[in-house]
């Protein structure tokens, strides 16, 4: 077991919190609830490397991530600086209009200047700097190797610790006493079981399936290559072809390239394959980086059955001292980017219920939190729902939106102020009603005539 911790700068108030997993969510609470209280012990059953790199309890480390605009902004509200640090540490920073190639449907984005931020960073290095930050904070400490079995209540109506087992051979169950439990364990949260044993009713969830299969691999960069852009690109799957590809600059001098599909479109592993499979993607760079880049490692699959809800909002009644975040409280579609950046603002919005006092704050908590998380919800499910194989209620208006949009992505491959209008909903920065402003609508019609697939 290891302990991280150090000093700090802010003065807390009183009280112990506990929270279960060091991902980001976990650190990003952490960072929350520090400033409301005197101590926090962060809890993970995995061992934390030393430097940034993948880990068991993370298997989703290897993969390509993004961090979205209305992500980075949330983290540098709770750690001034942080796009510094992750540019010292070998991130990659750009405009996400101009140095990222979005496909859309077929149709790539207009590229112009925007203030849109881009960033180039694997999930090992995004998390190493968040964890030296959070470790560095007075009355925070890390602790690894340590496996949650269950929530404690010693008296009615309050979550008062977790039990706990150190993954060593006879170790013995404890108990860690705590005033706020935080968890943060990811899609495998028990939080829910833990309830129901207490004789709370388990949330409510909302599932969409989508049968999703991702291949991530690195490859050595070559300043040749997608044009020299910052940023690399995305291919986004669409009904006519539901196959992704991504292309993304990370630390020390490499490319994360993913290959991913839906519905049976399961990416290969060979070389063979995989070049096979990028050729039938919209743009060509992602194939020119197979055929022609070195590969660093052997490809890493994954799979990611179904976007999870878990509507603690709903429940008529909550116990004090506990509040779910990150993929405990709802996991996306990882195709759209979402979860880092929902997770810090979540952390923004934790921090900000604790700072206005202490009273009900789970109650206080789910429901705003329900409305955070409304917005990249009705985005990731929206456009899932447009694929026929997704099970899932459709409302009677969304033919006419989804062919609304459709011409919408087509236009936005002519004008620079539809793209720039899209990637800010799609970075969370902006509501997705944006899109549907009339000024807006005037110009998807005055543009998609004018749309010409390709790059």
């Amino acid at each position: 077991m290891n302990d991280q911790s150090a000093g700090g700068a802010f003065a807390p108030s009183h009280g112990h919190a506990v929270v279960i997993g060091a991902g980001i969510a976990g650190l990003v609470a952490a960072r929350a609830v520090a400033d409301s209280f005197a101590r926090v012990t962060v809890i993970d059953r995995d061992a934390l490397p030393a430097e940034p790199g993948p880990r068991r309890g993370v298997p989703q480390s290897k993969q390509v991530h993004g961090l979205l605009g209305g992500g980075a902004s949330a983290l540098e509200e709770l750690f001034s600086g942080f796009q510094d640090e992750l540019v010292a540490a070998g991130g990659a920073l750009g405009d996400g209009q101009v140095d990222h190639h979005w496909y859309l449907d077929g149709f790539r984005l207009r590229t112009a200047p925007s203030d849109i931020p881009g960033y180039g960073a694997s999930r090992p290095l995004i998390e190493g700097v968040l964890r030296s930050r959070v470790a560095g904070l007075p009355g925070v400490k890390i602790t690894d190797g340590v496996e949650m079995a269950g929530l404690e209540m010693t008296e009615p109506g309050r979550v008062s610790g977790v039990r706990v087992t150190e993954r060593r051979a006879g170790a013995e169950e404890t108990v860690l006493a705590a005033d706020l439990v935080v968890d943060a364990s990811g899609r495998a949260s028990r939080a829910g079981m833990s309830l129901k044993s207490m004789g709370y009713p388990e949330p409510p969830e909302s599932t969409v399936r989508i049968d999703l299969v991702y291949v991530t691999r690195h490859y050595a960069k070559r300043p040749e290559l997608l044009g020299g852009r910052r940023l690399g690109l995305s291919v986004v799957p669409s009904p006519a072809l539901p196959r992704m590809g991504v292309v993304m600059p990370e630390e020390n001098n490499r490319y994360a390239l993913l290959l991913a599909g839906m519905f049976g479109e399961e990416p290969p592993t060979d070389d063979v394959g995989m070049l096979e499979y990028a050729q039938s993607l919209a743009s060509p760079e992602v194939a020119a980086v197979i055929e022609s880049a070195t590969p660093l490692d052997e490809p890493a699959k994954m799979r990611f059955p179904a976007s999870v809800r878990k509507h603690y909002e709903k429940l008529d009644r909550h116990p004090e001292g506990l509040v779910v975040v990150g993929d405990a409280l709802c996991s996306f579609n990882p195709a759209y980017g979402q979860g880092m950046t929902v997770a810090a603002m979540e952390g923004v919005l934790l921090r900000r219920l604790l700072a206005e006092g202490h009273d009900r704050l789970p109650d206080r908590f789910f429901r705003a939190a329900a409305k955070l998380v409304d917005a990249p919800w009705a985005l990731a499910t929206g456009g899932d729902l447009r694929f026929p194989q997704v099970e899932g209620k459709r409302a009677p208006g969304d033919k006419l939106v989804n062919r609304y949009l459709e011409r919408y992505r087509a236009a936005a491959s002519v004008d620079p102020v539809l793209a720039a209008t899209f990637l800010r909903v799609a970075n969370l920065i902006e509501p997705p009603g944006r899109l549907l402003r009339p000024a807006n609508v005037l110009r998807v019609l005055r543009h998609a005539p004018k749309a010409t697939k390709g790059a």
